[in-house]
């Protein structure tokens, strides 16, 4: 049975970075509003809304949660790093969480200190929320924002972090399977994408047991169009489609699922009946610039070098007016995170970075054509952790 979350051992280790840090930095603590943030550090997920939560990280002591009573059985339930919280019953609240927030501070000893924090406001502002900045309320405390810091950490992913995205393009690929056999003239994506999504679905809740939960809201494993039918498909982030799909339809797609928090990205473009020549010749463009970008995808290059492999088979095809984005950007908790795959971006590239690569070309009123794959930088290249075919012939649907 492959492993399905990230081992407390790995958070300790989160922590103990994050404390090393603050003292490094001369910081008593550290308070952090973000939820993938507090995810990241205890393995602790939660519907983040309106009602003010954070996780406050002392250099040495106990971590403490502030926020709504509503999630303190659930924080029971899902990990054994925090056991402090201070909760309040509901916002706004006769008394604001905010004003709360400060005493509680004050309470743990740590009005005239130094706190780093994603937010000096104290409150991930979601929702419609209104209050006052938890810096503005204490004037006697020196905040530094450091919310970039969880963004640079979470750049490089390690061997557990690699093996659940490893696990989830696995499951992925069961749901993209199920979508290209349902699919067929006559149908509406929708229908399409929900018949795979529960399929894929249950088999995957089948095989790995009871052990196996989803950490995000949503589909737990799916696959969808997201609305890229037929000359929509030229739309890169369309969102749905008012028409069934039909014979001569380029359809691009997407599938995924959540394991552990930890995500992938599978990407194809197919196409309904006998593809046109200028299909044929859009489609291999495409893939010559994907394959382009993977064999840029290596340490030493930068992130740059790789869109622009990428941009040089367009610009030799003649193309370069059909890009609409760049190549591509990192996966991992959330589905769009550093690093990004832009000509304009200089970083360099290190083992253990996820990506996905994903060029595509966009003919408006026509079609358009892209495939996304996730992979990770190795130490001599990069290994492609979606495996689903890329060619045409079993791309089509007949």
């Amino acid at each position: 049975m492959p492993k399905l979350y990230i081992s407390w051992d790995e958070y300790k280790k989160r922590l103990e970075r994050l404390r090393n840090y603050l003292a490094e930095k001369k910081m008593e603590a550290a308070l952090i509003t973000n939820g993938t943030s507090i995810f990241y550090l205890t393995g602790f997920n939660h519907i983040v809304t309106e009602r003010p939560a954070a996780l406050l990280v002392p250099q040495d002591g106990e971590l403490v949660f502030f926020g709504p009573l509503l999630e303190i059985d659930h924080i029971k339930l899902k990990t054994p790093l925090i056991k402090i919280s201070k909760t309040y019953l509901d916002y706004p609240g006769i008394k604001h969480p905010m004003e709360l927030f400060v005493e509680w501070i004050k309470e743990l000893g740590l009005s005239n200190s130094h706190l780093g924090t994603d937010n000096p406001a104290g409150a991930a502002g979601t929702s419609g929320y209104t209050g006052p900045s938890l810096a503005d309320k204490m004037k006697e405390t020196k905040f530094t924002n450091i919310g970039s810091l969880f963004w640079s950490w979470r750049l490089v992913k390690s061997e557990e972090e690699v093996n659940l995205i490893r696990e989830s393009a696995k499951w992925g690929n069961l749901a993209h399977q199920f979508l290209q056999d349902y699919t067929e003239p006559g149908l509406w994506d929708v229908e399409i994408s929900q018949m795979a999504t529960i399929e894929a679905t249950r088999i995957m809740k089948k095989t790995l047991g009871l052990e196996w939960e989803a950490t995000k809201g949503g589909s737990p494993c799916s696959a969808g169009f997201r609305g890229q039918v037929g000359k929509k498909s030229a739309i890169p982030h369309a969102i749905g489609t008012n028409t069934v799909i039909k014979e001569g339809d380029v359809l691009v797609t997407g599938a995924g699922a959540d394991i552990g928090g930890y995500g992938s990205e599978l990407e194809r473009t197919m196409i309904v009946g006998k593809p046109s020549n200028k299909q044929k010749k859009l489609f291999d463009i495409m893939c010559k610039a994907q394959e382009a970008a993977i064999t840029a995808l290596k340490p030493g290059n930068t992130c740059a070098d790789v869109d622009k492999a990428a941009n040089e088979v367009f610009h030799k095809a003649g193309v370069e007016s059909l890009v609409r984005h760049h190549t591509g950007h990192g996966i991992g908790l959330g589905g769009h995170e550093p690093p990004y795959l832009d000509q304009g971006n200089s970083q360099k590239l290190v083992p253990g970075m996820v990506v996905s690569i994903e060029p595509g070309i966009y003919e408006i009123g026509y079609a358009g054509f892209r495939h996304s794959d996730t992979l990770v930088v190795t130490e001599d290249g990069c290994e492609i952790l979606t495996y689903y075919p890329r060619d045409i012939e079993y791309l089509t649907i007949l």
